[in-house]
């Protein structure tokens, strides 16, 4: 539907657009606005432009990125004309340049068209040789996401893991990982459940991602992007209640104080019991940001959070143990019954982290910026468990017990330096980078003696009460062969990285990097063989791809990338450290692709992948860690979101997944093992339409299809197929309210797993209610 001049002037967009060439950013800002530009490229030949970041009006937009540039945008009875600055302000003295036209452009939900993350430089999604899935704004509020595995349902090739009940696992391509989660692109890798409430959109980035993030960045990576001030006063705050006595409430505050700066306030308080017996959980957060723009060419963020996570550590149920010892399943008990005990198994974690971005943007078009973080981490978790199966012939299972203390300081600062320039007819965009990193870790590890007895480190309950009541000591075992861990680390990096993005012919680019990473580890085991051990690893992660784009929208990719996962933080929690196992794991992903944004507001991409792993780290049963000398995994993936028409919102996707182990694990698996939590099928797909402007209701699909719990591929959790839903209603200009229901047909199943005899039951039918108040 057309608009008149004046309406589309006045319609906001958000715009985040770098420094560079004045052509490039006009491209930019046509992409990112969904309008229609027309311009004189030699009018702007070797013309630059400060960039453009936050939400504005289109005149208001287009003026910000025509500063300094002798340009000016003055509309002409029906038309928009970008026309050279003139002494004279009488219309005929005004040399009129190709019209702009205006188009309207509907709400997008569900589909981003950009992206900060995936090359450190403003880029549109379908220019980076990558699978990437953005879940945006509006589709956390929709589903209600409250955590990372929440987000990340409906993204094809990502599955969730348990993660022991006290923190987040995710199965990226077949690779699980709990370290491999990064906020405004630095690392949070600690372990535990991270809140989305001041979160403003989810990015995962699928395939070794080493070039850009170093460290970690194997499988797939998760990236935050926070919340902060801006010029757009905010008034937000949302109150939930639902099944199992779930309360919710999040406020989200922004206000202008002048033209230079602006402050803006998340917070959350939640408390909520569980279909799991015993199970509930506590946490509350608090986040202030501060943006400062002293000049339009520098701009300063500063912000904190303050985070307290307290729940039940729940390891779900166990399986099966038959006659003659072989693991046939999970037991068939109802999926609200714990293992264990509840009120002995419990997980809390105090995070405090501080930050800063600053970004300058210089006359000759360079940009400067810098990021740092520090977070202090303060986890403690305790363990009372199922540590094996049923066995059929007693009707007893084994319970095991542990806990673990980890405290760590992470700072990390980054300083990247970009430009645009051309070379004759060939446009590059440059990143030259820096990071540096210190983290620090303390764990001790104490194992639970059953009736003080020191040989007593489990014990067999019956299947009829599998909950136990027994008196439990924790103790650091440090001799007669046993060992706990009682350990410091302290991790050093430093990486220098560089990267061009290369248009050698509008219909064809090259994005080529190249990172090393000093990698420094000082180990002090204090109760183990070797009580002190230093590595230094110097790695190289390069970073290859091409696009070709037969036309604007559609474009096909081809890449190469290398990761390398040292050992340090909480891997080195988990094992026995020698140098052999303080060798890193080498990830090496070959990619292929196609991206066609078949309207600005709804995005295609298809990918076909090979990702080979290296010297893996493979957890089985009870806490016992296994190296693997290799595993590969191939699959192919295809998503679509965006909107199909004007009220018709939709994002989903399919994954078709094989891996396997390319060497025999001693007494564990063979050669040829399927690699564990490694669904073959999975599709999803979530649907909103809304009926009218003041109603709208949702459906989503969930198919997974049957996977092992464990490399042993004893056990499988079957497929299925879940559906959840959701309505939306306006009940005034301030007032709405939704509606959301998960598993909306009851469906049964199992929902991850850490092991063989730790899986963990999937929710039944839960509702929740949301008022959502904005003033």
């Amino acid at each position: 539907m057309a608009e008149s001049p004046n309406t589309g002037l006045s319609a906001v967009h958000s715009y985040h657009i770098q420094a560079g060439l004045l052509e490039d950013a006009l491209k930019q800002f046509s992409e990112q606005s969904g309008i229609k530009l027309a311009f004189d490229p030699a009018l702007l030949q070797g013309k630059v432009t400060f960039g453009l970041e936050g939400a504005f009006e289109v005149k208001q937009a287009l003026e910000r990125l025509l500063e300094n540039s002798g340009l000016q945008v003055v509309q002409l009875g029906e038309r928009l004309a970008i026309t050279p600055i003139t002494a004279a302000s009488d219309a005929e003295q005004v040399v009129t340049l190709p019209s702009i036209q205006i188009s309207a452009s509907a709400t997008n939900r569900y589909a981003a068209t950009s992206t900060s993350t995936a090359t450190k430089t403003n880029t549109l999604l379908r220019d980076v040789p990558q699978a990437i899935t953005v879940i945006t704004g509006d589709l956390i509020k929709d589903q209600s996401i409250r955590s990372l595995a929440d987000a990340v349902r409906y993204v094809p090739g990502v599955g969730i893991s348990q993660g022991e009940g006290n923190r987040d696992a995710l199965v990226f391509r077949g690779n699980r990982s709990t370290g491999d989660f990064f906020i405004d692109g630095l690392r949070d890798d600690a372990e535990f459940y991270r809140d989305l409430y001041n979160i403003e959109r989810v990015e995962v980035l699928k395939g070794a991602n080493g070039m850009i993030f170093g460290r970690g960045g194997s499988g797939g990576v998760v990236n935050r992007v926070t919340k902060e001030a801006n010029w757009n006063p905010v008034r937000d705050f949302s109150f939930q209640g639902g099944s199992f006595n779930q309360k919710r409430m999040t406020g989200d505050v922004g206000y202008v104080i002048n033209d230079i700066a602006a402050v803006r306030l998340n917070a959350l308080y939640e408390d909520a019991g569980s279909f799991r017996d015993g199970v509930n959980m506590e946490r509350l957060g608090i986040s202030p940001t501060v943006t400062i723009k002293p000049t339009n060419r520098t701009k300063v963020i500063l912000n904190m959070e303050r985070f307290h996570d307290d729940r039940t550590a729940d390891r779900g149920i166990t399986s099966v143990s038959g006659r003659t010892g072989q693991v046939t399943g999970p037991v068939d008990v109802g999926r609200s019954q714990f293992f264990g005990d509840p009120r002995r198994s419990n997980a809390n974690i105090d995070v405090l982290s501080f930050g800063s971005f600053i970004e300058h943007k210089f006359d000759s078009g360079f940009t400067l910026q810098n990021r740092t973080l520090y977070t202090a981490y303060d986890k403690f978790y305790q363990n009372v468990f199922a540590s094996g199966g049923l066995n059929l012939l007693t009707g007893l299972l084994p319970i095991s017990a542990y806990n673990n203390m980890t405290t760590r300081d992470n700072v990390f600062n980054q300083t990247n330096l970009l430009y645009s320039l051309n070379t004759g007819p060939i446009a590059h965009t440059l990143l030259a980078g820096v990071e540096v990193g210190r983290q620090e870790t303390h764990n001790r590890r104490e194992t639970g003696l059953f009736n003080n007895n020191v040989s007593s480190t489990n014990i067999f309950v019956p299947i009829s009460n599998p909950v136990t009541n027994i008196p439990i000591t924790f103790r650091n075992r440090d001799g007669g062969g046993d060992l706990d861990a009682l350990n410091r680390s302290i991790v050093d990096v430093t990486s220098l990285y560089i990267q061009d993005q290369i248009e050698i012919l509008p219909q064809l680019q090259v994005v080529a990097g190249v990172r090393y990473d000093m990698f420094e580890v000082d180990f002090q085991q204090k109760n183990g063989p070797q009580d002190h051990l230093k590595t230094r690893d110097d790695l190289i992660a390069p970073r290859f791809g091409v696009i070709y784009k037969p036309i604007e929208p559609l474009s096909f990719y081809g890449s190469y990338s290398r990761a390398y996962v040292p050992r340090a933080g909480d891997q080195l929690t988990a094992l026995n450290v020698t140098v052999e196992t303080l060798k890193p794991e080498k990830f090496t992903t070959l990619e292929a692709g196609i991206k066609w944004d078949i309207r600005p507001d709804l995005a295609f991409t298809g990918a076909v992948y090979q990702l080979d792993r290296t010297n893996v780290i493979n957890s089985v049963v009870g806490g016992q860690t296994f190296l693997t000398k290799g595993q590969r995994t191939e699959g192919v993936e295809i998503s679509l979101a965006g909107q199909l028409t004007s009220n018709w919102s939709v994002m989903g996707g399919y994954a078709y997944q094989t891996g396997e182990i390319t060497s025999d694990i001693l007494g564990v698996a063979s050669k040829g093992a399927t690699v564990a939590e490694l669904p073959k099928h999975m599709f999803s797909m979530w649907s909103r339409y809304d009926i009218t402007p003041r109603i709208g209701a949702a459906f989503g699909v969930i198919h997974r299809d049957n996977m092992y719990a464990s490399l042993t591929n004893r056990v499988s959790l079957p497929s299925f197929t879940r559906v959840d839903a959701a309505v939306f209603a306006q009940f005034s200009k301030s007032f709405r309210g939704q509606l959301n229901i998960e598993n909306l047909f009851d469906t049964k199943y199992f929902a991850s797993a850490q092991n063989d005899f730790n899986i963990t039951p999937g929710s039944p039918i839960a509702v929740r209610a949301s008022l959502i108040a904005n003033f």
